[in-house]
């Protein structure tokens, strides 16, 4: 419980913290939002409440705001069940929110969830004095005053109104007293988002190994610097590029004004256009779509221009062409200071073409983490079921520590008889399995005819072969295989 102080610390730099949020963790729910905002509409929707949101959204964070002017006398079943279904309550306690019945309606509510179903309940208190909410002074009392007259027949109402006001007022928030508005929706942001990935990173499907990945993407992005540095994920399809490019991203994207992740580039750039994805890249930093870019020269103008000053992490996922990332990262000075790029490609010679400062070669995992992201999709556990453990190892010789292969195979062998697994084990040396040779395959099928040929060879006949010595039977039959052999590297086809 929170002392009964009669202010709240309005320090400018720091939140104010009269007792934590209140929160059962025993019990888990499947969350439908991430954050519901309370609020008086009167007082904040056009103003602190509407940039809150926009911030929100911007960072992919799942919000509940009521745009519908409040009618009538019940609070509806639609804001009641938004408020269960959200994993978080900001409740925006400015001058009109007591006066507010179904502000305070939305207070009980959120504070029975709090109470039953495991959500959290953050208060904002905006341009008023906390003791005026927690003791209902000032325009709270005014407003409470009101109610009395209103209610005289059902003071018992009023007496939960008022007791509501006095815990939430006293939980974990801030104090926007003497504050710039936008650091304080910066404060807000950053602990839903990492409490949120602190909930989940536990939760997060098979991410195996990460821990040595962020270490050494960290070293390489050097965050603690206020250069600009494009730092390129490299490494064979199914590695786990995007997946490592994901949770960097997650960790470290609050540290920045604005934020970018394009997925699957390649593929987007074969059904459309790249000023699309130049349109994209804007409107996820700048949280509102642009439609003036009409070529791809006043798409690279528009970015460097908007994008110069501000401090951004942007991830280009799955790049195979030079020319997607002269449309999106044509230089360092595009971005503002302290900017970070992250490029993820299967060809390494894009990264070296394009000046990036660093290159992280995704590599496989080691035995005993493959073991465990395979067993997380086999069998729903770290280690393998009793009976098993051999054809686990038979598994890993087939998978090579890949993530996807591992995946795959593992989701394909779930809840299988043993003599399933067997048969299916012994199928694979015949028959590879399709998914997996789907993706596979998209570096192969990028090959000219020199490289196809040089690299069909090499699966077929000359693996583990000396490499003087094949070279010189390639160029005895009119292949170039110095120029191949360097591209199939660049590419993650093969190593030597």
């Amino acid at each position: 419980m929170a002392s009964q102080d009669s202010s709240l610390p309005n320090s400018p730099s720091s939140k104010f913290s009269m007792a934590s949020s209140v929160s059962s963790s025993s019990t888990h729910h499947p969350w439908k939002y991430d954050v519901f905002l309370s609020f008086n509409g009167k007082d904040t929707r056009a103003s602190f409440t509407d940039h809150l949101h926009a911030a929100l959204s911007r960072y992919g964070i799942n919000t509940f705001i009521d745009d519908q002017l409040r009618r009538g006398e019940k609070i509806s079943s639609e804001l009641l069940q938004a408020i269960e279904e959200s994993r978080f309550s900001i409740i925006i306690f400015s001058q009109h929110y007591a006066s507010s019945r179904w502000c305070l309606d939305e207070l009980l509510k959120i504070l029975e969830c709090v109470e039953f179903r495991g959500c959290k309940a953050l208060p904002v208190i905006y341009n008023v004095d906390p003791s005026d909410v927690r003791n209902q002074r000032g325009s709270y009392g005014e407003a409470f005053a009101k109610h009395e007259q209103v209610y005289q027949d059902k003071l018992e109402k009023v007496l939960k109104w008022r007791k509501a006001l006095t815990l939430a007022s006293g939980l974990s928030g801030w104090d926007s007293r003497g504050r710039h508005e936008s650091e304080v929706i910066k404060e807000i942001v950053n602990r839903i988002w990492k409490e949120s990935i602190d909930e989940s990173s536990s939760n997060m499907e098979g991410l195996v190994g990460m821990d040595s990945c962020l270490h050494d993407m960290f070293s390489l992005l050097c965050l603690d610097s206020d250069d600009v540095r494009m730092v390129g994920l490299w490494g064979m399809a199914g590695i786990g590029k995007t997946t490592s490019a994901e949770v960097v991203y997650h960790r470290f994207c609050t540290q920045f004004q604005g934020c970018c992740f394009l997925s699957n580039v390649r593929e987007k750039s074969q059904k459309g256009d790249l000023i699309d994805l130049q349109i994209q890249l804007l409107s996820q930093i700048l949280g509102e779509e642009n439609q003036s870019i009409k070529t791809f020269l006043r798409g690279n103008n528009f970015i460097k221009k908007v994008l110069c000053s501000m401090k951004v992490l942007i991830v280009i996922d799955d790049v195979n062409h030079r020319q997607q990332l002269k449309a999106l990262a044509g230089n360092h000075d595009w971005f503002g200071s302290g900017s970070r790029i992250i490029i993820t490609t299967r060809d390494k010679s894009l990264l070296t073409k394009s000046k990036v400062d660093a290159i992280y070669k995704v590599k496989e995992l080691d035995r005993d983490k493959a073991l465990m992201l395979f067993c997380h999709h086999a069998f729903e556990d770290e280690s393998p079921t009793e009976g098993f453990v051999q054809l686990c190892v038979d598994a890993l010789h087939y998978t090579k520590g890949i993530p996807l292969a591992l995946k795959v195979l593992g989701s394909f062998l779930y809840c299988r008889s043993k003599a399933e697994w067997e048969s299916g084990l012994e199928k694979l040396k015949v028959f590879p399995n399709k998914e997996i040779q789907d993706v596979l395959r998209i570096s192969f099928d990028g090959l000219d005819d020199n490289g196809k040929y040089i690299f069909l060879d090499i699966a077929c006949f000359y693996k583990g072969q000396d490499k003087d010595y094949i070279t010189k039977i390639w160029e005895s039959g009119g292949f170039f295989p110095r120029i191949g052999i360097s591209i199939l590297i660049e590419k993650s086809l093969i190593t030597i």
